[in-house]
């Protein structure tokens, strides 16, 4: 004897419940209303570009942070108050040199960011940083 099925099992199978995926949909919903704000408010930041200008061929003159933390200046080795006298000589003399400051890697942020604002005190309110290329 064959059995026959019976038609509200049949039924059963050809709906579809909606209920879980409204509630998934719901969920993104909440979310993504939560995240947006955030996203918005994030910090932003403007990396600097690898295509800067190249550096000045002449009427410069070089400031370096050893890794050490020793400082040179044009690569005579000088203490932080033989730097500020020089500095303001160099102003006095020519105002219009571009100073160039390269520091190790190793040395700390604070450590480079207080050699700048010593430079910034002797009267040059224009700095440039120089870095290495990307891949090198």
């Amino acid at each position: 004897m064959r059995r026959r099925r019976n038609r509200s099992e049949m039924v059963a199978i050809d709906q579809i419940n909606v209920t879980p995926l409204l509630d998934l949909t719901f969920l993104l919903l909440i979310v993504f209303m939560i995240t947006m704000p955030l996203m918005e408010y994030g910090t932003s930041i403007n990396p600097p570009e690898m295509n800067a200008d190249k550096l000045p061929e002449e009427n410069f003159k070089s400031i370096t942070l050893t890794r050490n933390g020793t400082i040179l200046f044009d690569k005579e080795t000088v203490s932080r108050q033989q730097l500020f006298a020089l500095l303001a000589q160099l102003k006095a003399t020519s105002p219009k040199t571009t100073v160039l400051l390269r520091a190790d890697g190793e040395r700390s942020y604070q450590e480079v960011i207080e050699l700048l604002a010593s430079i910034r005190n002797s009267g040059f309110g224009e700095v440039t940083l120089v870095t290495q290329a990307e891949g090198k």
